[in-house]
């Protein structure tokens, strides 16, 4: 298993999530017509292609690459999910040190806690809003619970991932409170949240590449 992440491992877990976005890009627009735009799979192959191929200067660390791929995704996906998936890699990568060379647990915990802290800033939502922030907010509460208890980074992060799944499963009894979904709230009653649905990805990748052997540099 992975202990912690180096900045070529950090590029290749950004990459894995793109494939991950390809993957699901059918996915996700069938969900998002039922109370959506239905172009959510798109806006998110667009932001993370973006991310994918931001390539870091010879002297940037993990956080820079980072908030570089945020800013990468702005201009990519200038949508709302789009806005607001930059806007947490950007505050995420400002959190951690910029010339970071390792991804321990400690900075993945201020990783995600700031991620989750830009996007709850920049959307306005609040828990129980139907948003992503009703996956965020879980993944990332067990996340640091998990390294805070001396638990490891891959068993931190497989935590995260449960949370995450549990916090998505919960939207299906919450009634959107915005963005078009909240115009048609009674038809999202049974329905997870479509950007809630991303998050999931982030997690469910995040913790494949954990579980994986440390084979990259």
């Amino acid at each position: 298993m992975v202990d912690c992440l180096s900045l070529t491992q950090c590029r290749a877990l950004v990459a894995a999530w793109h494939q991950a976005m390809i993957e699901q890009r059918a996915t996700l627009i069938a969900l998002d017509q039922q109370i959506g735009d239905g172009d959510l799979g798109i806006t998110m192959q667009k932001a993370f292609a973006a991310a994918a191929n931001t390539v870091p200067g010879e002297q940037e660390g993990i956080g820079e690459y980072f908030a570089l791929c945020g800013v990468a995704m702005a201009k990519a996906a200038p949508s709302t999910m789009g806005t607001l998936m930059a806007t947490g890699f950007m505050r995420g990568g400002k959190a951690l040190p910029a010339a970071a060379a390792q991804l321990d647990g400690q900075l993945l915990v201020r990783f995600f806690n700031a991620f989750t802290q830009g996007i709850a800033d920049r959307g306005k939502a609040r828990a129980g809003d139907k948003t992503v922030l009703d996956v965020l907010l879980p993944a990332s509460q067990a996340l640091s619970d998990g390294i805070d208890g001396g638990a490891s980074p891959a068993q931190a992060v497989e935590a995260a991932f449960r949370a995450a799944e549990q916090g998505l499963d919960a939207t299906r009894t919450m009634l959107p409170q915005w963005g078009k979904a909240a115009s048609f709230a009674e038809k999202g009653l049974g329905i997870v949240d479509s950007g809630g649905s991303v998050a999931v990805i982030l997690f469910r990748v995040l913790h494949d590449f954990f579980q994986q052997s440390p084979l990259l540099p």
